[in-house]
């Protein structure tokens, strides 16, 4: 849920505020915010397939903490240094594409843990009730927040929800190193037992 909850509340409310950023901060024309909006898909989709392997490599707690942590980091300083007036709209554009170079890692790997440490015969079901509450937690509180931090018209407001989505993922990176299940190359049935075999 940590995990969901954090990615949820960071990749909703980064991504679908961006557009507004461009306009009201950097008076990006309307009509040409798609152009910068395509470094955020291409780095979410190169983390994935750039480090997927690593998840099997250097271990499911190490990497999803360390995606987590990371996303969180440099968020906190990719919004110090929006607050302070250091990027222009091109090198806004370059941070957000490697902040989600990770986010993206990250936030596909809450996904997996959910899959790998439920029995079988429940995984989807796992699936979609933590998909739905981390949703509902941080996919909707992010934007809303968000939306309210942006028509402040003030870089610090959104500096301030910046540091709470690097708090949570942060935070999330935590609890997954702490808590966190080692699952790489191991059979799902070895990680989570199947509830058929419950009475053996």
């Amino acid at each position: 849920m940590t995990l969901l909850t954090a990615q949820a509340f960071f990749y909703n409310a980064i991504f679908f505020t961006y557009a507004l950023v461009l306009t009201d901060f950097y008076q990006v024309p309307a009509e040409k915010v798609g152009w910068y909006v395509l470094p955020l898909a291409l780095g979410n989709f190169c983390g994935p397939l750039l480090l997927g392997r690593l998840f099997d490599v250097i271990g499911r707690r190490i990497m999803i903490s360390a995606t987590y942590a990371i996303s969180g980091v440099l968020l906190a300083l990719s919004g110090y240094a929006f607050q302070q007036g250091w990027f222009d709209v091109t090198q806004q554009a370059v941070a957000w594409m490697v902040i989600f170079f990770f986010a993206s890692a990250a936030a596909s790997s809450a996904y997996l843990t959910v899959a790998e440490t439920f029995p079988l015969e429940i995984r989807a079901l796992a699936i979609a009730v933590f998909y739905a509450f981390g949703t509902g937690l941080g996919g909707i509180i992010g934007p809303l927040l968000f939306g309210q931090l942006i028509q402040t018209q003030q870089r610090g407001s959104l500096l301030i929800g910046y540091l709470i989505g690097a708090a949570l993922m942060c935070g999330a990176a935590l609890v997954q190193a702490i808590w966190g299940v080692a699952a790489e190359r191991q059979a799902l049935e070895s990680v989570a037992r199947p509830l058929s075999q419950a009475g053996d």
